[in-house]
């Protein structure tokens, strides 16, 4: 922890409040403050405050503006769809609706200029008044001389106002190739193990939370640094971490066997990062059926094989088949006149390694939908609807795309799932696998 906020100009009492409104963000505050300056003195004309998501700029930014009472206006870059509308929140934000209602339809940049030199010989700026930019990489895609416009506002209006543009990527993808002025550049970067360590549990230690934030950062902080998604995975997954002090098979500073026991759990967790399919409550009672269940598919994620539709299983059957089957064995399994094949010209003699150690092998997409037409009960004609739904196995990652994107004419994949989790799906719709299996003859 460091100290209280202290920079010149402003109240104490205020300064202090931030720091408790802003807890762990106390150094970045006092950057910024120190490169608004006082609230009477000339600020710099642009500053851009660039961080991941959820990395806090936003919230600080509108705590030290709110709290400090400065003029200012906050503008989503989302929600402005045109510069007509952002023109206008920032004229009735500074000057009231009367200067709003004087932009004529359709704006154009010298109309707003004008307008706001009119208003500001009227109400010159007794403090720095500070237009904030949420979401600015979206100005990439407007008029091309809206950014360097913003950049010299200052200049341009002959004002004291300063432009604090807020975005996840950094500057290097905004400057344009024209060239324009450059802004002050601001990296907001979250220490989340502090902060996540603020909502610990009260019935155990600061040190054992702690480590149990490290444990988590340390599966999860390569695939996602959002700080909102973080203390839901901690506070989802933290009763699991404590199952072995509350049983009694170890203790706080037991780390290997606390982690021993988190361990698939978080993997498990890992694979529906971001996703809400189910809610916290159903994921919990998911893990407890699981581990109650005999035989149970481990290693799935919530999108378990009960949520998959009924062509979708038999696809999936026929990718598992096309995947451990070779392809000279289709005519044996799928034809029913194929004649007598003898058994021992069927199976090579050289052929002793089993194709399930060799592991899943690409196959065309044309070989897949053959044998799912071989082995599904109705006759189902091609449609977008099959297609959609490889698509959307591809997504749940069942199956792997094994050839390039711009492969169109014959795309390959691979069966991703392993030998229980096919069998669990077709039990579901009373298909026997193990009968199509070469490595079962």
């Amino acid at each position: 922890m460091t100290g209280p906020l202290q920079h010149p100009g402003y109240d104490e009492e205020k300064l202090r409040k931030i720091a408790e409104l802003l807890p762990c963000r106390e150094v970045q505050a006092e950057l910024l403050l120190s490169l608004m300056g006082q609230p009477e003195h000339r600020s710099y004309p642009a500053i851009f405050i660039y961080g991941h998501r959820a990395s806090g700029k936003s919230h600080t930014i509108n705590m030290i503006m709110k709290e400090l009472e400065l003029p200012h206006v906050m503008v989503s870059c989302v929600e402005c769809l045109s510069v007509a509308l952002l023109f206008e929140q920032v004229l009735l934000s500074f000057f009231g609706a009367d200067a709003a209602a004087l932009l004529p339809r359709g704006p154009s940049l010298s109309d707003f200029v004008r307008i706001y030199r009119q208003q500001c010989s009227d109400s010159p700026a007794k403090q720095t008044r500070y237009i904030i930019m949420e979401k600015a990489e979206m100005l990439r895609d407007t008029d091309a001389n809206l950014l360097p416009a913003l950049l010299r506002l200052q200049e341009l209006v002959e004002d004291n106002v300063s432009v604090i543009l807020l975005s996840e990527i950094v500057w290097d993808k905004f400057r344009p190739n024209t060239g324009c002025f450059e802004p002050l550049l601001f990296k907001c970067e979250t220490i989340l193990e502090q902060i996540l360590s603020k909502d610990r549990h009260p019935s155990y230690s600061a040190e054992f939370y702690s480590s149990y934030i490290n444990i988590l950062l340390g599966v999860f902080y390569s695939v996602c640094r959002d700080l909102r998604e973080l203390r839901h995975l901690a506070a989802l997954n933290f009763s699991k971490f404590c199952e072995p002090l509350e049983e009694g098979k170890a203790k706080e500073s037991d780390t290997h066997k606390l982690w021993r026991n988190i361990e698939p759990h978080l993997k498990k967790a890992m694979r529906t990062v971001y996703l809400r399919e189910v809610s916290s409550l159903q994921w919990e009672k998911m893990q407890e059926m699981e581990e109650k269940e005999a035989g149970a598919v481990r290693g799935l994620s919530a999108h378990t094989h009960v949520e998959l539709p009924y062509y979708s299983k038999f696809l999936l059957i026929a990718a598992y088949l096309a995947s451990y089957n070779p392809a000279r064995t289709d005519k044996r399994f799928f034809v029913k006149h194929h004649g007598k094949i003898k058994k021992t010209n069927f199976l090579k003699k050289n052929e002793k390694t089993s194709n399930h150690l060799l592991g899943p092998k690409p196959f065309p997409l044309d070989r897949m939908l053959a044998i799912f037409h071989s082995v599904v009960d109705s006759r189902v004609a091609p449609s977008a609807s099959i297609f959609s739904q490889i698509s959307s196995l591809v997504t749940l990652q069942l199956l792997n795309q094994a050839s390039h994107d711009d492969q169109l004419d014959a795309p390959k994949y691979k069966c991703a799932v392993s030998m229980d989790f096919i069998c669990a799906i077709s039990r579901t719709v009373n298909f026997d696998i193990v009968k199509y299996l070469y490595d079962f003859l």
